[in-house]
């Protein structure tokens, strides 16, 4: 995997775009399997938007291996701030041909970015959460829910999770202690759910939130 030198300001948008991606739907079927998958347009459905909502887009490339027997994708993650990762996923093809080629190219394609973003697949029983549907409420630390009519702007998250982020690097707590006090409760409950569980352990031990 290739990184640029910083990636702070990725990883806190990709951060907030994970927490609004749900699975994506195995609406196509295998019928040498005789099971269903998630394609590719499944998969990206699920992206589009929590990505152009946070700044994020990604770019695909086609790429062989030294001897033209493996195919795959290069794929580069990219970030409105000129922060990116990139990293390469390679398959053997069965018939080396241009359909196989092709065939090789999509499920490294669809592979890679599942693994990228964490994407599930799942099935479409009406209760898995697809594209990005926000999660029900659920109780905050002192078991109150939150007041769902009560919205949380996008640059107090985002300004919230880059001050986590910080704290986590370099080990200094008292900006981030202080602008967490500084929240109102309906607003620690709706950036609570945007970490993940390291993260909040790392919140919860300043008990802050």
């Amino acid at each position: 995997m290739k990184q640029s030198e910083s990636i702070t300001d990725l990883a806190t948008a990709l951060c907030l775009a994970q927490a609004q991606m749900g699975g994506a739907i195995k609406d196509s079927n295998n019928p040498f399997f005789k099971s269903s998958y998630a394609d590719l347009a499944s998969v990206i459905r699920v992206l589009k938007e929590p990505l152009a909502n946070n700044g994020l887009s990604f770019v695909q490339f086609p790429i062989t291996s030294e001897g033209g027997q493996g195919i795959g994708v290069c794929t580069m993650l990219m970030h409105s701030s000129g922060q990116w990762l990139q990293g390469e996923y390679l398959l053997p093809m069965d018939k080396v041909n241009p359909q196989g080629a092709l065939a090789a190219i999509t499920y490294a394609r669809r592979g890679a970015l599942q693994s990228l973003f964490g994407i599930p697949a799942v099935d479409d029983d009406g209760n898995s959460l697809v594209n990005h549907n926000p999660p029900a409420p659920v109780s905050r630390l002192d078991g109150v829910p939150e007041e769902p009519f009560k919205r949380v702007s996008k640059k107090l998250t985002q300004d919230i999770v880059a001050i986590v982020l910080e704290s986590m690097e370099s080990g200094e707590t008292s900006v981030m202690v202080e602008a967490l006090g500084e929240l109102e409760e309906h607003e620690k409950q709706h950036i609570w759910r945007q970490f993940t569980g390291k993260q909040q352990e790392f919140i919860s031990k300043t008990k802050s939130m």
